[in-house]
């Protein structure tokens, strides 16, 4: 079954059935609408009008233990005594949203009586309705206007897909092939905790028993994939069946196979892996990483798992929308005067999804690791707007660190950087940006996406009741370290409640 978003109408009984009649109709068409548009993309079911505290408690709990339902939509169409939902919002448990809104675009300035104002006052109950949400400290977003109004619908389906990445996480696996880069700090992270808060489970393999499901492919296996990796990229002759060094392609498609084995026949939606533990493995997975990545499964290198949950979190945001997503790295700095730029890349674990035009795979030495050349797909980001994303332990809670970018073209070629790569403005400068991430403690790993917005990563903040930091074009050095230091008080002060 479909994921839902239930659409919940508010009224009372005191202005009589020919008018409950009227509002479930009226409610109707605004659920519709939202029911049909692109933007929104999961399936939007109407609810029976609500008109009691019984009715309203009882579809909160079923909202919560249904588990296509990943949110809650709320409007009041005419006064609904807002005492009647307090059960209902204390129970509920699943993302919400308050649309503000009402049935008219235009007021019947000519006829409009008392009657057509006892009908349509959601300026009235929306109010009331507010403010308990506000006593009772519901997290919500708020959205008002008129439902023919694009941008409306968008921000509603803005949060519809922060609802579709919540209810992801909340089930969500990963395996971890080996631990962390030894010695280094930001990758590290409290798994119970992330479970706890999240709802994700990070289980830990040895490499080699990945490597062992490897040893189990076989050549007849890996035909078909040669084929497909022939026909969707630009392969360097010398990895083509009859090249000198095809075995190495065949043994990197091996690889793939036995991540698809284990990790999406698993049930897993991430993984990650570590150079400084390969086992038996001949090469550093490359070439399968890229591509599962470029089907929605979370990765980071080095046992990052933290990074590799975000990657699933915002591919799973982003499903359908222009843009990629990837697991990313700041590696270097362009710092010429007026031409700042960073220079984002790992070994080679890039997803092909923010690549412009066809990737090329190719096949290089790796200066660590201490295995065979590794296989790779070779591209440059293509240019757009987007995000770099980070999260980070602070011991006390998890911290999101982002920052709005625009991914750019190289100022020139790098044929001796054969990787996918990205090259990117931060807004609103370097400097600012720079120092802001490092005094928000923004880990050097982070998911790169262009098909997700500031918007986005705020509704997911909010449900997941996690700070977010924001570094983007209005960013300010000296507020933006005064907000720190207001969220570490505020963060630990919530600690008690």
């Amino acid at each position: 079954m479909s994921k839902q978003i239930w659409f919940l109408t508010g009224s009372q009984g005191l202005y009589g059935d020919d008018v409950l009649l009227q509002v479930r109709d009226q409610s109707a068409q605004i659920s519709n609408v939202l029911a049909a548009s692109p933007e929104i993309p999961v399936e939007v079911v109407a609810k029976p009008v609500l008109t009691d505290a019984t009715a309203i408690r009882r579809v909160m709990l079923d909202a919560n233990s249904d588990d296509d339902c990943v949110g809650v939509i709320a409007w009041m169409h005419t006064f609904s005594p807002a005492k009647m939902w307090i059960g209902g919002m204390d129970a509920l448990r699943k993302p919400f949203l308050h649309l503000h809104t009402q049935a008219n675009v235009e007021l019947p300035w000519a006829s409009i009586d008392m009657d057509f104002m006892n009908l349509n006052q959601a300026a009235h109950g929306d109010r009331e309705f507010a403010f308990i949400a506000t006593r009772l400290g519901v997290p919500r977003k708020t959205v008002a206007g008129h439902v023919s109004d694009p941008t409306v619908v968008s921000r509603i389906g803005v949060w519809s897909r922060a609802a579709l990445a919540k209810a992801d996480l909340a089930a969500l696996k990963v395996v971890r092939f080996g631990d962390n880069m030894r010695n280094v700090a930001v990758t590290e992270g409290d798994k119970v905790e992330a479970e706890r808060r999240f709802g994700v489970s990070v289980n830990t393999y040895g490499v080699n028993d990945l490597a062992a499901v490897v040893d189990t492919i076989t050549e007849a296996e890996v035909d078909p994939l040669i084929a497909e990796y022939a026909d969707l990229y630009d392969v360097v002759p010398e990895l083509l069946p009859g090249g000198d060094r095809h075995d190495s392609l065949r043994y990197g498609a091996k690889i793939e196979l036995a991540l698809r084995r284990f990790v999406v026949e698993g049930g897993y939606g991430a993984f990650t892996s570590n150079f400084e533990d390969l086992g038996a493995l001949r090469q550093l997975p490359g070439l399968g990483v890229q591509r599962l990545m470029g089907e929605g499964i979370g990765f980071a290198g080095e046992g990052d798992w933290k990074t590799a949950v975000l990657g699933r979190t915002l591919m799973t945001m982003a499903a359908g929308l222009p843009g990629g997503t990837s697991f990313m790295e700041d590696y270097t700095y362009n710092l010429t005067p007026g031409q700042e730029l960073s220079l984002g890349a790992h070994m080679l674990e890039v997803s092909p999804l923010i690549a412009e035009g066809k990737p090329r795979i190719e096949i290089h030495p790796l200066g660590i690791g201490g295995r065979e050349d590794p296989v790779r797909m070779v591209f440059d980001a293509a240019p757009g707007e987007g995000v770099v994303l980070g999260m980070c332990d602070l011991g006390d809670r998890f911290r999101l660190v982002a920052n709005e970018i625009t991914v750019v073209h190289p100022l020139a070629e790098m044929p001796k950087l054969p990787v996918g790569r990205a090259v990117w403005k931060a807004k609103p400068d370097f400097s600012t940006s720079t120092e802001c991430w490092l005094a928000a403690g923004g880990p050097h790993h982070t998911v790169l996406s262009t098909a997700i917005t500031a918007e986005h990563l705020t509704d997911l903040a909010e449900m997941l009741s996690t700070e977010l930091t924001l570094i983007g074009a209005g960013t300010q050095t000296g507020q933006f370290l005064k907000e720190l230091r207001w969220n570490n008080a505020y963060y630990r002060l919530a600690l008690g409640f």
